[in-house]
């Protein structure tokens, strides 16, 4: 038997890939976000759905028959499992500060978790998954959704089991996660981590040391997704100055102050040191955001002192651990960088999906098990 999944806010398809992986059956991925919808449906076995899940809020009754019309079939007791991982950008720390155009500051997003919350109340799935930056703990509509589940019935994984540490399940970047797993048939938690000690955390020389080289610019002809984005010659001239894991600090060592911004001469900003700085080759990589493509945007400079650019798209796709042949867009035009940053650097990594997935079905196992013990049946 096979657990049967919704998934709300799917994007590109970073979640359902990874239970995919794991061996659920993802029958839906709902999302507002077109761009999205190609990779969503080349890339997985689940069809996209354009709808708000706000819309869903009000009336669930297409959740409750995309679940009916999957366990029509010869079983009548198929688990259906709810996933939604609402935008974080209102609860993100970088949120709090200034904002460019990739960060999504509608109010209108603060609902979106309380929307996911009545899908939950209406359609009353035998498991839920949610997973959100650290910061939601901390919000007021991520306590009622906790309180909610606990009025119907549901058991919660433990705060320190919704901690993730992502390097430590094979995830090649500094990401902290949380994520919260609820079940109506028993308790339910994360596995242990893979990995404990640091030294045995997956890098990013391990992650895209294989991919051919490319300049800022280019993209390689036999994948078009391994391409990087140009560089004014004031960036270049910074990169090229720049060690694996260094930063602004190894041009004031070169004689080059003209190079400095206006923040890194000030004592306040001494410390901004990711911006425009290369990535340590063995280590994990910082988080992917959705502008990994921008060298300015944090320490997303390759960490070969050959190649003095920001990270491909192909490369972010595979620190977020996407498959390597995933298919993004049909047409560059159609995208484009800005676009697929969002969709890469917004997605759950199909790593994590895929831990998940496993933890759904290690908890099904277990109490099918304890069911048949204590029926005698075992």
């Amino acid at each position: 038997m096979t657990p049967n999944v919704v998934d709300l806010f799917c994007g590109a398809g970073g979640l359902t890939a990874g239970l995919e992986a794991a061996g659920l059956s993802v029958l839906k991925g709902v999302d507002v976000d077109r761009d999205a919808k190609y990779a969503y449906e080349t890339n997985t076995d689940a069809t996209f759905v354009d709808v708000d899940v706000r819309s869903l809020a009000s009336n669930a009754e297409p959740v409750e028959q995309w679940f009916s019309e999957a366990s029509s079939g010869p079983f009548t007791d198929e688990v259906e499992v709810l996933a939604g991982c609402a935008p974080c950008q209102p609860y993100s720390t970088m949120s709090h500060g200034e904002h460019d155009d990739d960060d999504h500051t509608n109010h209108d997003e603060w609902g979106l978790l309380d929307a996911f919350r009545q899908v939950v109340v209406d359609v009353e799935p035998d498991v839920v998954v949610a997973e959100n930056v650290l910061q939601v703990r901390e919000d007021d509509t991520y306590a009622e959704f906790v309180e909610t589940l606990a009025d119907l019935g549901y058991a919660v994984n433990d705060d320190e089991n919704k901690k993730v540490y992502l390097p430590e399940y094979g995830v090649p970047q500094t990401r902290r996660r949380w994520v919260l797993l609820a079940s109506r048939h028993g308790s339910i938690s994360l596995p242990e981590p893979e990995y404990t000690d640091p030294a045995e955390f997956p890098t990013v020389r391990d992650c895209i040391g294989h991919l051919p080289p490319v300049e800022a610019g280019e993209a390689h002809p036999e994948d078009p997704t391994h391409r990087a984005r140009e560089l004014s010659e004031t960036n270049r001239e910074r990169i090229e100055l720049t060690d694996p894991g260094g930063d602004w600090r190894d041009w004031e060592a070169a004689g080059r102050e003209d190079l400095l911004l206006d923040c890194h001469r000030k004592a306040s900003g001494k410390s901004y040191t990711a911006p425009y700085g290369r990535m340590e080759p063995d280590e994990p990589a910082p988080t992917i955001t959705t502008q990994f493509y921008n060298y300015g945007s944090g320490r997303f400079g390759h960490y070969d002192p050959d190649q003095n650019r920001a990270l491909s798209i192909r490369e972010g796709a595979l620190l977020q651990t996407f498959p390597p042949d995933y298919d993004f867009y049909d047409e560059w035009s159609n995208v484009g960088v800005k676009n697929l940053g969002r969709l890469i650097g917004n997605a759950v990594p199909p790593r994590l999906g895929q831990v998940i997935g496993e933890a759904i079905l290690e908890h099904l196992a277990s109490e099918a098990d304890g069911r048949a013990v204590a029926d005698g049946t075992a």
